[in-house]
């Protein structure tokens, strides 16, 4: 459906498109949402069964391989995966109008890329030029859309119908697909491992959500909504109602 509202987002690699999303930009974004709406809960709790299965068998038994998660080719692996998703990045920074954003994720991908070797290191970081980070769930905020309503989605974790189809696009967006083999595989192995090192760093905080919790589904969902709307909402002070508190770390969740 999204894709007849707004055709631009599913062909974003075509700049022609970017009057249409000024024009959508200044309606303004949408409304950070508030409460709970979980519709498909019976179907998201089974799913969540499936996903914490999945942690319980594969995951969590694979990140005790790699300690505290603090290694030093974790490190790199991270820095590698985090610096080939900043074309993607930027592109979502143009989406948004965020040109100095854009800016300066470009000049850290330039810096990484080549003083950084490949990203593996973050000589960026150290001269000051800090991370832009954003996704394309937050261009459609930025659009005006809606977060629509709570989803689980497999292997994936938390989410909300807007960023469901934002990681996607997210996927077909990135300039990095278009790699020769086998160097495009080279990303998806780094944020595989980086992924599992994120769970052995954050094992207590998972572990104590989806094993120690009386209810995992429902605390996971808490999380990701607070996590997700206070990060959309730029950190800015919102009134009671809307049940905002200070934001979780949530490695469940992305």
């Amino acid at each position: 459906m999204l894709e007849n509202v707004f055709p631009c987002a599913f062909r974003a690699r075509n700049f022609l498109c970017l009057p249409v999303v000024a024009a959508l930009t200044a309606c303004g974004p949408a409304p950070v949402a508030q409460g709970i709406n979980d519709p498909y809960e019976p179907t998201n709790r089974n799913i969540h069964q499936v996903n914490v299965a999945v942690d319980r068998n594969v995951v969590r038994p694979l990140s005790r391989l790699f300690g505290d998660g603090e290694g030093f080719m974790l490190r790199r692996a991270k820095n590698f995966a985090g610096n080939l998703s900043v074309p993607g990045t930027v592109v979502n920074n143009l989406l948004q109008l965020r040109i100095g954003n854009a800016a300066q994720n470009t000049l850290r991908f330039a810096v990484n890329s080549t003083f950084g070797l490949g990203g593996l290191f973050d000589p960026a970081g150290t001269l000051g030029v800090a991370p832009k980070p954003t996704d394309f769930g937050e261009t459609l905020h930025v659009w005006g859309v809606g977060e629509g309503p709570y989803v689980e989605l497999p292997l994936v974790g938390p989410s909300n119908a807007r960023d469901a189809v934002g990681t996607a696009v997210d996927l077909v967006i990135n300039p990095t697909n278009l790699l020769p083999e086998p160097e495009v595989y080279f990303g998806v192995a780094a944020k595989i491992y980086s992924r599992l090192g994120d769970r052995a760093r954050y094992s207590g905080t998972v572990d104590s959500i989806l094993y120690d919790s009386a209810d995992s589904y429902a605390q996971a969902r808490l999380l990701y909504l607070q996590n997700r709307r206070f990060e959309l909402s730029k950190g800015k002070p919102a009134d009671a109602a809307s049940g905002f508190v200070d934001p979780y770390e949530d490695p469940y969740g992305q």
